[in-house]
């Protein structure tokens, strides 16, 4: 029956070919190859006669089109006050609900033209004030207005969930981001994400295409314990042959140096193991002596599964020494698997892309760009029930068994069960039930690259919109880049003596 009404719609040439193309896709073995693909099947579907037409009820088309022609005008007049206060006033990432998912549901490859052509008209515009000498705009003016108006503008971060093995989708996620030049200078893990993050943060740029190989990803991080390590307070797995692991991947360190030396800001979950301590974000700005391996060991510390980890730091004289020495620390996960809105503060960030592995989330997530309507809403109301009747019994268990021996559990579980788990893109492998199996074994070199080219193919479809909504922050950061370049605006370098 769907063959037939296809046939009838494109013509069986065209049906074949469109069955060509979703070969093709699926089948690619690189973003170009796959883009490719989807760049024709939108011709023969019919999806560019869509993306050309600027009229559609997601969107205010008439407002993106009213500030391509006043930003065209102020450029040929040379108005630069007007396009200043333009803007640093009037400029907004979501401007006409322009960011909604749904404008990138029906193409195969991007989105209406009328939000390329926008984005074209801003960037150039914020291009010509940064690199144009302009009387009206003196240097020290045109480097407080990019400031200040990134500032406003806001920018993207990468959230990296927890998901054990299953974390290494997010290597993938992260190498096809890296390669399309879109991956964001913040950068947050949780659990098995902060370990993904800890090593994109600690290797400069020159030595990324090095990380990204499979092959230089050491993951025989599981040794087990047994029953004997939960009696002796050590957990089901050695918590030691862990941090051995994580130190062959992640260089020696803290926050303050990783972020000097590689211009990256991450930022890694942590929860407490006392009841009576909060959750943290470590990073450059909240922690900046302490040590990135130490932080990824702590943010893995799967309670249970591993014993609960002290932090440890560089001390002025560059030795290390215990971090909060009164305090534990286990998985980061628990409270904050993508601490959105603690980035938000520190960062300014308003805009979250997320890798999502954790196999208690993946089974529930739904993808934001689908098509709306009956049966989509029945499966989602199917897909949520469960967790929100485990919400609901958590939340009474919470306020009655609150003093009990039982309430630290139930608290950890209520914080698992309760907190957002999704971003505004959000990207996640598809669902198999056999890789539950597989999140705390070490993975072979097969499971390896298996998982980071699911990483790299989940991201693909959604590359075009990661590129439209975060391009207006990239042009800024790259305005700012040249200008201090330009101007000769240098960091300090942090000393550093021993590492830890």
């Amino acid at each position: 029956m769907v063959k037939a009404i296809a046939e009838r719609r494109w013509g069986a040439g065209a049906f074949r070919g469109l069955k060509a193309c979703d070969a093709a896709m699926a089948e690619a073995d690189d973003y170009d190859s796959w883009s490719e693909a989807a760049i024709e099947h939108d011709r023969l579907s019919g999806a560019d006669d869509w993306k050309a037409n600027p009229q559609s009820k997601k969107y205010d088309h008439t407002l993106l089109a009213s500030r391509i022609r006043l930003l065209r005008r102020l450029r040929k007049n040379d108005d630069i006050p007007r396009l200043v206060f333009y803007l640093r006033e009037e400029l907004h990432g979501n401007l006409g609900n322009m960011a909604n998912p749904r404008l990138y549901g029906r193409a195969r490859f991007g989105t209406k033209n009328l939000i390329t052509s926008y984005l074209d008209e801003v960037v150039g515009t914020l291009n010509y004030l940064c690199d144009s000498e302009i009387k009206e705009l003196p240097p020290a003016d045109k480097l407080e207005f990019f400031k200040r108006a990134a500032q406003s503008f806001g920018r993207s971060s990468l959230l990296l969930s927890g998901g054990a093995t299953l974390g290494l989708f997010h290597v993938g996620v992260i190498q096809e981001l890296w390669a399309e030049g879109l991956l964001p200078r913040v950068l947050s893990g949780s659990s098995a994400g902060s370990l993904v993050a800890g090593i994109v943060g600690s290797h400069d740029d020159c030595q990324l295409e090095t990380v990204f190989d499979p092959d230089f990803i050491d993951l025989e991080w599981s040794k087990l314990l047994g029953f004997g390590g939960i009696i002796q307070g050590h957990g089901i797995l050695d918590g030691q042959h862990l941090r051995r692991s994580i130190n062959k991947n992640i260089e020696p360190l803290t926050f303050q140096e990783a972020y000097d030396q590689t211009g990256r800001i991450i930022n890694i979950s942590i929860s407490p193991a006392d009841p009576n301590q909060i959750p943290r974000l470590l990073n450059y700005l909240t922690a900046p002596n302490v040590f990135i391996r130490s932080a990824v060991q702590a943010s893995t510390a799967i309670p249970g599964v591993f014993s609960a980890v002290q932090l440890k730091a560089r001390n002025f004289e560059g030795r290390s020494v215990p971090y909060m020495p009164h305090s534990l620390w286990i998985d980061g996960s628990v409270h904050a698997d993508v601490p959105k809105e603690r980035i938000n503060r520190l960062h300014n960030i308003n805009h979250y892309i997320v890798s999502q592995t954790n196999p208690h989330v993946v089974p529930f997530m739904r993808d934001e760009e689908v098509r709306k309507g009956v049966m989509p809403f029945l499966r989602q109301i199917m897909l949520s029930a469960p967790m929100v009747q485990i919400e609901h019994v958590l939340e009474v268990a919470r306020r009655n068994f609150d003093i009990s021996p039982m309430g630290a559990v139930i608290n950890k579980a209520h914080a698992i069960a309760s907190q957002p788990y999704s971003g505004d893109v959000t990207i996640f492998p598809e669902r198999n039930w056999s890789d539950l199996l597989k999140t705390f074994s070490n993975p072979s070199p097969e499971e390896i690259a298996r998982l980071v080219t699911a990483g790299r193919r989940a991201i693909w479809p959604k590359m075009e919109r990661i590129r439209n909504t975060t391009r207006i922050s990239r042009a800024f950061d790259k305005c700012l880049s040249r200008l201090k370049e330009r101007y000769r605006i240098v960091k300090k370098p942090v000393r550093r003596t021993r590492s830890g």
